[in-house]
């Protein structure tokens, strides 16, 4: 009779160095290319390249494999941290904004893509679809750890550029999932007749859109009423105990529901983050007011808030083991070694530059939009009540022209802030990660349409842009933040004209 238990051993001392050095030296490759690049996520993809498959092969396979799990929950943690920093309000003000930014980001990419790859290159048309498809994508984890880094010296989260952000990229990443799905089934098309294409492609998109639609009138019509009447009393006899069951079976019940029709369980954490956010009452008495942890802690009838016991109890092992785990497993699935022929290495170079540029354009939504909002006569409006509210005198003739210098210099300053927004929100749409290797590696693997040159040109892509964005991003935060430190300009406002 087979033991129905798994035979404890001591792990040899091989094992365990390797263990050791391979967390050591993730820690110590995210400090030292966050120093040099102000992206630490570089050091820890090319630990997982050096300890992966791709290169040394230190790491035992099924270990690789554990490792990329324990990232995907990391993955998944990132995403719902950002749902629970998320300003609701901030995101419905700027979901037009948002929804013509994450179009952009789509379509620019396959636009362009057929320009260079297919008319240039000589790829196949639908080769070349899967190829944008997959640089189309913007990767959601990297995108909340950029948020997550800029946020010691500009609480980027909270600024309406930091919110188009978020919101684009979650939907980037929905249209992600959707062509992921269409495209894992391509191979089944070419080999059967009665597949539903119809159904095929329209079950995420409906699953998206209705989990999209469904979550906020739900929450607002029955969870959030329900819980401040006659559950909310209750969380302040527990504490974070009451917090994080609640959280778990939320977060459980969101990317369950999302994987099972079809949609993207990144975009079911996103949501579940915000489903938590807006529970709560907001009136000064509520248990969940708080103006710190400490305080929901040692008040009797008040209770920490949710997101103060995600940084209590998950912080810390998201940020020091799942974080690095995630990574370093985008690491251990870059083809490192086939990349470098000239060939290859030109042509890498040059789609990532066109890739770049296609997420970049985003940006220019935000001086277009400024020039919109700047035309309208409320705008105008309350530009004035402002000037009137800071004690700002009627024009005579004696101050016309010092009045009209210093409209000018605000003038300027303000321009100057929204082209740091657009430049920011190019840059942090720029990098790819997760989704579009698994778009480019699914199309590679699972179809016969994408070579293997195509999949080596659009992974130099993917590699190069998840590089490029978070390093602009870090040394954009880095510079506005020194140059604003002492007075001035708060750098909140400088990243885009608060709410």
């Amino acid at each position: 009779m087979a033991n129905r238990f798994l035979p404890y051993h001591e792990p040899g001392i091989v094992e365990i160095l390797i263990i050791v050095s391979f967390f050591f030296f993730l820690s110590l490759a995210k400090w030292v290319s966050a120093k040099i690049f102000q992206a630490g996520i570089i050091g820890q993809i090319a630990v997982g390249i050096i300890y992966g498959v791709p290169l040394a092969d230190i790491l035992e396979r099924n270990w690789q494999e554990t490792f990329l799990a324990l990232g995907y929950v990391g993955l998944i943690l990132i995403i719902f941290e950002g749902g629970l920093g998320a300003r609701v309000d901030l995101l419905k003000q700027n979901f037009t904004l948002s929804m013509v930014g994450a179009t952009t980001g789509v379509c620019f990419p396959i636009g362009l893509s057929y320009l260079l790859l297919y008319l240039g290159f000589g790829y196949g048309p639908v080769e070349t679809f899967i190829i944008g498809a997959a640089l189309s994508a913007t990767s959601l984890g990297t995108t909340f750890a950029v948020i997550s880094s800029a946020s010691s010296s500009i609480s980027l989260s909270q600024t309406r550029v930091g919110s188009v952000l978020v919101s684009a990229a979650v939907i980037d990443d929905v249209v992600g999932l959707v062509m992921l799905s269409v495209i894992g089934d391509l191979g089944k098309l070419s080999g059967e007749t009665n597949v539903n294409l119809g159904w095929l492609i329209g079950r995420p998109i409906v699953a998206s859109i209705a989990m999209a639609i469904l979550t906020p009138i739900v929450t607002k019509w029955v969870f959030a009423p329900f819980f401040r009447k006659f559950v909310e009393h209750h969380f302040a006899r527990f504490d974070h105990i009451s917090n994080i069951i609640l959280m778990t079976l939320v977060l459980a019940a969101f990317i369950s529901i999302a994987g099972f029709t079809g949609t993207s369980v990144l975009f079911g954490a996103f949501l579940a983050g915000v489903f938590l956010t807006y529970l709560p009452s907001k009136r000064p008495e509520g248990p969940f007011v708080v103006m710190s942890r400490e305080e929901g802690e040692r008040e009797a009838d008040k209770s920490p808030t949710f997101i103060h016991t995600f940084e209590k109890y998950l912080l810390g092992p998201q940020e020091y083991l799942m974080e690095p785990l995630f990574f370093s497993s985008i690491g251990f699935a870059i083809p490192f070694l086939q990349l470098w022929t000239g060939e290859r290495i030109w042509r890498g170079v040059v789609y990532t530059l066109l890739m770049a540029f296609a997420k970049c354009i985003v940006g220019i939504w935000i001086p277009i939009w400024q020039v919109v909002a700047r035309c309208k006569p409320c705008h105008r409006k309350e530009i004035r009540v402002q000037q009137l509210n800071q004690g700002l005198p009627k024009r005579n003739e004696g101050w016309k022209d010092r009045d009209e210098e210093q409209t000018e210099q605000g003038e300027r300053r303000s321009w100057n802030r929204v082209w740091l927004a657009a430049v920011l929100l190019g840059s942090a749409m720029v990098e790819r990660g997760e989704i579009g290797l698994l778009i480019i590696e699914i199309g590679h693997n699972e179809t016969p349409y994408v070579s293997d040159e195509g999949f080596i040109t659009g992974v130099w892509a993917i590699l190069l842009n998840t590089i490029i964005g978070p390093v602009i991003v870090g040394l954009l935060v880095r510079f506005h933040a020194k140059k604003n430190r002492g007075g001035g300009v708060g750098t909140t406002g400088f990243f885009f004209v608060r709410s």
